[in-house]
């Protein structure tokens, strides 16, 4: 496993870290607790620093597993745990133009904050970020004068904002103010489209990149077909809705031909992928089992992929609308 920083924070990252929804439960189908615990207790062996989770995956039931891997596992190194603050109206994503007060207020936010330490069994959090966000809310004093008190009262360390999907620019505005110091957004060999903006102006600030939806909801596994079904709580059967499953399958087969040379499996290439930009501070792929946990950490022994691999890749990206 390979490090590197987040921003400015003075918090070092494994290149690798662990998405912590699906083990929440609740929208990715069933999983079993002990499973997850030894995913993550295996992804912390495998030299995993960085843990990112929230207070809505399963209600708290995420952020009390991690504990538990955490106290079970007792890794050698400091693991860095993000967690994330839902908006008070629980609407994903925030609407366009959503005012703030419907989403965060001070008070609101240190509430949930109390949540997910009781839940984390901590007494700091690393980075809390805001799970959704509007670009309009750049400005505003209030929740980040809010986040800067908590940061001053020692019970976070670091600033975030989890941007909404196919809506990379939005975060573009706070970052140049100055006022994150990490962001969280979709980054995948389909969904390019903050490498227009987002990733340099967080280069030129210092502003940590965590790159989550790796795989493109699975579908960069290449694990997916065309007769693919979900079960009816998992939130896939949206994503891949209509023929967006047949389409999507259709433009991975076209990826399949770059693997041998640019990594040792489809899933690799795509972490890979992520890994070779340099604002890019961590990957989260969503983990749920061991076997996933050695797949994905191996990613970054491999190291970033060569030139050529990254030109042919970016020809593949998808600009979508939903």
């Amino acid at each position: 496993m390979r490090y590197r920083p987040l921003g400015r924070t003075g918090i070092e990252v494994s290149e690798i870290g662990f998405g912590a929804w699906a083990i929440g439960g609740g929208m990715w189908g069933p999983q079993d607790d002990r499973t997850s615990v030894v995913a993550l207790r295996r992804a912390l062996e495998l030299g995993c620093t960085f843990i990112d989770t929230a207070l809505i995956y399963g209600d708290g039931h995420s952020e009390k597993l991690v504990a538990q891997a955490l106290r079970e596992a007792h890794p050698t190194r400091p693991v860095a745990i993000a967690t994330k603050v839902p908006p008070k109206n629980r609407r994903w994503p925030a609407p366009r133009g959503l005012p703030l007060e419907e989403a965060y207020d001070p008070a609101y936010i240190e509430g949930c904050l109390d949540l997910s330490l009781r839940n984390l069994a901590a007494e700091r959090i690393d980075l809390l970020q805001l799970h959704v966000w509007d670009e309009g809310w750049a400005a505003r004093d209030d929740w980040y004068e809010a986040m800067v008190r908590l940061k001053e009262r020692g019970k976070i360390r670091a600033i975030g904002i989890s941007l909404n999907a196919l809506q990379a620019n939005s975060g573009v505005a706070v970052v140049e103010l100055g006022r994150v110091d990490a962001v969280q957004v979709v980054y995948n060999i389909f969904e390019q489209a903050p490498q227009d903006q987002l990733l340099p102006a967080c280069g030129r600030m210092g502003v940590g990149v965590i790159a989550r939806v790796p795989f493109d909801e699975s579908s960069l596994t290449g694990k997916l077909t065309a007769h693919t079904r979900f079960a009816a709580d998992d939130f896939r059967r949206h994503y891949f809705r209509s023929d967006r499953l047949q389409q999507t399958v259709e433009r991975v087969e076209k990826l399949r031909g770059l693997v041998p040379r640019g990594a040792s499996t489809l899933a690799r290439l795509a972490l890979r992928f992520c890994l070779s930009r340099t604002e890019i501070s961590s990957v989260i792929p969503g983990i749920r089992s061991a076997r996933q946990a050695e797949e994905n950490c191996a990613a970054s022994d491999e190291g970033p992929l060569d030139e050529g691999t990254l030109a042919e890749l970016t020809l593949h990206r998808w600009d979508r609308t939903s």
